[in-house]
């Protein structure tokens, strides 16, 4: 996966996550009594070959309200379905980010191309990436995305759109990816100092490179605007057949009040939709 991007994964990853015919929405609805203290969110690419509109819903029956990581092209589907799109895919990719100077022109123009679409289709989230090291020093890495971030912040600011640096694990999916620990991407996202630049902190990676996931959570709670889950190891189902609790970790984050997003990210192994459902009430603190 370190060499595909989530647009192509969308066609590859599908293939291993979408191999039953879509289930009624009857057969997914979403069970009485359910506490709701958290928003969650679908990663699209993870369901590639279900149709998205037959994903919305599916997903918008079992409580789920939102379909995250569209193209522009796609950001008004999850709306026909009474749903929102939390997260866009963003400008650049995972090896090409904002760590690189010689990016930054290209990556600011298609910021600002982007940010006040995303606005008016009423997107609150765009990804971003640090890029990869490719021999870049911590701190050169740092203070090159802090340079680079700055000058799309402001366009952040003034549509109400914001910014989402990802953690990604750098042992397993994406080989030499910068923004790999936690304290790195605080870092970048203090030496910006915009409230339109947050993290999206990844559970399943950041398991894989640094674990303490509740306690990390809770030291940088300010910072984060949005989560994605996976099963460890393997990124597939987030049930008892993965090493970290997931159930316990939600109600920490829903203890902190978190207000925004939970994006389902795992790969399912078995049915989708089913897998889907069970991620949801897992979730469901």
């Amino acid at each position: 996966m370190r060499d595909l991007t989530r647009r192509e994964a969308v066609g590859t990853l599908g293939a291993l996550a979408a191999a039953a015919t879509l289930s009624p929405r009857a057969l997914f609805a979403r069970r009485p009594g359910a506490a709701s203290r958290l928003k969650q969110s679908v990663s699209r690419w993870c369901y590639g070959r279900i149709k998205l509109d037959d994903l919305c819903e599916a997903a918008k029956g079992m409580g789920y309200r939102s379909v995250e990581l569209l193209d522009e092209a796609d950001w008004l589907v999850p709306k026909q379905h009474g749903l929102e799109c939390a997260m866009a895919n963003g400008f650049g990719t995972i090896p090409v980010g904002f760590n690189r100077p010689d990016h930054h022109d290209k990556l600011v123009a298609d910021a600002e191309a982007m940010i006040p679409k995303a606005a008016a289709a009423g997107v609150p989230n765009i990804v971003v990436f640090s890029g990869n090291r490719g021999g870049l020093s911590d701190g050169e890495g740092i203070a090159n995305c802090i340079a680079g971030l700055k000058r799309v912040t402001p366009a952040a600011e003034q549509h109400g759109v914001t910014l989402c640096l990802e953690m990604l694990n750098s042992k397993v999916d994406h080989k030499d990816y910068q923004a790999d620990h936690t304290a790195w991407a605080v870092q970048v996202v203090q030496g910006v100092g915009s409230p339109r630049l947050k993290l999206l902190y990844d559970i399943y990676h950041m398991q894989v490179m640094e674990g303490d996931v509740i306690a990390t959570i809770r030291a940088n709670a300010q910072h984060i605007a949005h989560f994605h889950t996976g099963g460890v190891p393997g990124r597939g189902e987030i049930d008892d057949t993965q090493e970290l609790n997931y159930r316990r970790v939600m109600q920490a984050i829903a203890d902190l009040g978190f207000t925004g997003f939970v994006g389902q990210e795992f790969v399912p192994k078995r049915d989708p939709l089913t897998s889907l459902k069970q991620a949801y009430e897992i979730c469901d603190v």
